[in-house]
This record gives structure tokens, C-alpha cells and sequence, in this order.
């Protein structure tokens, strides 16, 4: 139980910080939280994983609302999932781990730059002349413009609520340092849109379940998306479990974990909730304090929707600030800074780290992921022949 609120104290805010950075209201990303949260817990082949909505997705969530809107985001998780489920029934997950480790630093990195982007906007409260592009150099563009518009109270906020956490961290490593900088900010009441300025209320429970609207046509449009969504999902998981395994010293069942994962994103797509997969930060959280059993993940989810039930009309008051700041230190996290310099020193991982890296600020993370496979796989083949 202790375990369970120590993990929902830290997927509160992060639940809600993803879901506005994804374009979405925050009451999207408390419902994957629940919703997501609990089905992975329950059915996952971890003891110790804790599905909720990620990082990494943001820059995926984001593009498919922009593209799409809402009733398109929730019919590409609601397709999605039934892809994972189908390929862990089909005993296909293993297939996962082959993707090259230099791809997957390479797209981490390039989703960690591409996420600090898109939070500079509410990290210094800017006003923009229009949408913001989703495109990372046009964004650079538009909030270059847009720097005479900058609000030294949002600034502050940001940026100590992100030096609070880092600060937390090292003085007191299991103390909730995402949601103590949450509340000191909204303590301090300056001058800042908040959750409530610009999505109104949040909602005090769950909806009830109800079908994405379906359409031949409509499937179709995002069926690339879901792949995309099924990839990463994918992807995500395995890494979150193999950091649990290394942890504990047990071994995840893959395919059972992947099933999980598709049945946790058909019922949160179900319950109008945002892309869910396996979470590293909360699941590495969850064993330092103390979960032995998957009990603790499906009870943390149960926790915060507690708290959405007891304290919805708090969180309006939050500073979008706030949840950037947040987002920083899960950017500055979620780089694999020391690994990236170590594969630079090799020109053939070079090669396929910097077209992935590159590839996935640029154009997509789909684009960076299939270029960076494809250019390993054309060494493996020039090593083959050459043998």
C-alpha cells in the first residue's frame, strides 16, 4: 500500500503535465493513469510494472490530435491496442528486443528535445501569433518571435519547480519532489494561466465507456499512426520491464506484458484516455518503495482516482508552468545522455544513432525509427556478404 501512494504521488502531476503537453486536457492523461494503470498491473507479465501515460508519446499524441482531433487520438490508442494484443497473442513481442539499441537511444534523445521544445511555450508563458507548429524548427521560429511576450512569473515558476525537483531528488530521493513543486507553485498565486484558465475544471471521476467513432474511412487515416503508437508502445514497455528485471532480479514474461499493454490501450481509449505503456520512472519508484507483488500497481491506480474524486477542483488552480517544469526534468531524464557519446565512437553505430536522432527531430519519430533500422540493417547484410 505504502508503495501504491508513493507511486500515485508521482503519476498525478506527470499524468496530467503529458496529457496538456500532448495537446490534450489534463483529465485525458488521470484516465490512462486509472484506467491503463490498473489493466497492466493486473494482466502484465511484471510484478513490478506501472503503465500510465509516457513521455515518449507526446510527441506522437500531440501530432495525431492536431491531425486527427480527439475522436481520431482515441480510435488510433483504441486501434493500437488490439495491435499489441495481437502480437502477444501471436508470440511476436520478442521480435522487440531486435530493433538496434543505437535506434532506440537515438529516437529517446530526439522525442527528449522535441518534448523541452514544445514545453518553452508555457515554460515562459508566451503568447503565440498562432498555433504552434508541430514541426520542431518552425516552433523554434514562431517562439523566437514571440520572446517580447515572455512572463517572468511563468519563468520562475518553470524553472523552480524543475530546480525543486532536481534539488528533492538528491537531498531526499523518495520524497514526491513532482508533486511538492506542483503545490508550492500553486501556493505562491502569481500571475499565470493555470489548469482552470485554460481547460476549465477538472472532472471529479470517471466517464462511462463508450466506442470511438469507427469508420472505414477514418481507420484508414490513422492506421499509420496506430503502427506508430503500436511501435513505441511496444518498444517502451520492453525497456521499462528489463529495467524492473534488472532491479529485482526476476525475468519478465514479454508477450504476456505486450497483451497487457493492448487490452490497457482498448480500455483507455474506451474511458477517453490517452496512449498507455509501461512507465520507467514509476515502476523504478514502485520497487524502491518496496512492491512486491503487481498488487501495488493496480492499488496506485486506484489512488489517483482518489484523488481526482477528493481534490479536482486543486488542480485548477496548478500552473501550466508548473507542469512544464516538470516536463523538463522527464526530458533531462528520459535522454540517454552517457550512452549517446558511448556509441559516437564507433562510426557504424555513429552512423545509425545520428540518421535516427536526426531523422526524428526533423521529420517524425516513424520516420527516424525505419531509416535508422533499415541503415543497420544494411551493414548487417555488408557483413554478411563479405563473410
Amino acid at each position: 500500500m505504502l508503495a501504491a501512494l508513493t507511486v500515485a504521488i508521482v503519476a498525478l502531476p506527470l499524468s496530467m503535465a503529458i496529457a496538456v503537453a500532448s495537446g490534450v486536457s489534463p483529465e485525458r492523461g488521470l484516465y490512462a493513469a486509472v484506467i491503463g494503470g490498473f489493466l497492466v498491473s493486473a494482466l502484465g507479465g511484471s510484478r513490478y510494472q506501472i503503465g500510465g501515460p509516457a513521455g515518449a508519446f507526446i510527441v506522437l499524441v500531440s501530432a495525431t490530435v492536431t491531425r486527427f482531433g480527439l475522436e481520431g487520438l482515441l480510435l488510433t490508442v483504441f486501434i493500437s491496442g488490439f495491435m499489441l494484443t495481437l502480437i502477444g497473442l501471436l508470440r511476436l513481442g520478442a521480435l522487440i528486443r531486435y530493433i538496434p539499441h543505437a535506434v532506440t537511444v537515438g529516437f529517446t534523445c530526439g522525442i527528449a528535445i522535441t518534448i523541452f521544445a514544445s514545453q518553452l511555450r508555457d515554460l515562459g508563458g508566451l503568447k503565440l501569433p498562432a498555433a504552434e507548429p508541430g514541426l520542431l524548427l518552425p516552433k523554434l521560429a514562431m517562439l523566437g518571435q514571440s520572446l517580447p511576450t515572455i512572463s517572468p512569473a511563468a519563468v520562475a515558476i518553470g524553472s523552480g519547480s524543475a530546480a525543486l525537483i532536481f534539488l528533492l531528488r538528491r537531498l531526499s530521493p523518495n520524497a514526491p519532489g513532482m508533486l511538492i513543486a506542483a503545490v508550492a507553485a500553486w501556493l505562491f498565486h502569481l500571475p499565470v494561466e493555470t489548469i482552470g484558465s485554460r481547460f476549465g475544471e477538472l472532472p471529479d471521476g470517471l466517464p462511462g465507456p463508450r466506442l470511438p467513432a469507427i469508420s472505414y474511412a477514418t481507420v484508414l487515416e490513422v492506421l499509420p499512426a496506430a503502427l506508430s503508437f503500436t511501435l513505441l508502445g511496444a518498444v517502451e514497455s520492453l525497456l521499462s520491464a528489463k529495467v524492473a528485471d534488472g532491479m529485482t532480479g526476476r525475468k519478465h514474461r514479454y508477450n504476456m506484458e505486450v497483451v497487457a499493454q493492448g487490452i490497457a490501450n482498448v480500455a483507455s481509449a474506451l474511458f477517453g484516455g490517452i496512449s498507455v505503456t509501461g512507465t520507467i520512472a514509476r515502476t523504478a519508484t514502485n520497487i524502491r518503495a518496496g512492491a512486491c507483488s503487481p498488487v501495488s500497481g493496480m492499488t496506485h491506480a486506484l489512488f489517483v482516482l482518489v484523488f481526482m474524486v477528493a481534490a479536482a477542483p486543486l488542480a485548477s488552480f496548478v500552473p501550466l508552468s508548473a507542469l512544464a517544469g516538470v516536463l523538463v526534468v522527464v526530458c533531462w531524464n528520459m535522454a540517454e545522455k552517457e550512452e549517446f557519446l558511448r556509441l559516437l565512437r564507433n562510426w557504424r553505430s555513429a552512423a545509425v544513432l545520428i540518421a535516427t536522432f536526426g531523422l526524428t527531430l526533423i521529420e517524425d519519430l516513424t520516420v527516424g525509427i525505419i531509416a535508422g533500422c533499415a541503415l543497420a540493417a544494411a551493414f548487417a547484410i555488408y557483413d554478411r556478404v563479405r563473410a
